[in-house]
């Protein structure tokens, strides 16, 4: 027991021994809009956005659960599964900004976990447009112009660029993004 926590102490020391900048190491290295913490769908835990995205090509999207597109939520697992072993991943937004998302976290994770069977990372319900929009779409919305409806998709290099933007309309196996997605992971 006491060396357990002698080693705790040890560890906690060279903690604060540590520079500050060696302490904020991940969070200087990432660049563009997936930055910052941002709670996860139904949950209290965090997710560092820069952990999470960094080195990998990223699929950004606003969802909402009772939306025409909604349906696209099989397509974005099928997206994610299909690319997510070569450095890909997609990251959801639920978001009642075009007042089609539910107002309770439980229903909206009904829908994306247990109806569409969603595996990919899924943060908390944000608003995507406006003043009070989720600092990572006020960054895309800067780049590319904010998302006109649900299941807008933003796609952002390794290194944290912009590759491009696609309306709601454009599925997400469309060639139009799987072929920016391969090129982006060669």
């Amino acid at each position: 027991m006491k060396l357990l926590l002698t080693l705790g102490a040890v560890a906690l020391m060279s903690t604060w021994a540590m520079p500050a900048s060696a302490q904020n190491e991940t969070s200087m290295t990432c660049n563009g809009p997936l930055q910052g913490e941002q709670r996860r769908l139904r949950s209290e835990e965090v997710s560092d956005l820069c952990a999470l995205t960094q080195g990998k090509v990223t699929l950004v999207v606003n969802t909402a659960s009772q939306c025409g597109y909604t349906g696209q939520f099989e397509g974005l697992e099928a997206l994610y599964q299909e690319y997510k072993d070569q450095g890909f991943t997609v990251v959801g937004f639920p978001s009642n900004s075009f007042r089609q998302e539910h107002s309770d976290e439980d229903e909206v994770a009904e829908v994306c976990f247990a109806n569409f069977g969603v595996t990919f990372p899924m943060m908390a319900t944000s608003d995507v447009t406006g003043r009070r929009a989720n600092p990572v779409f006020s960054d895309l919305a800067a780049q590319a112009g904010p998302p006109g409806w649900n299941f807008h998709k933003y796609l952002v290099d390794q290194n944290g660029q912009l590759i491009e933007a696609f309306p709601s309309s454009v599925a997400p196996q469309d060639s139009r993004i799987t072929s920016k997605i391969q090129s982006a992971l060669n």
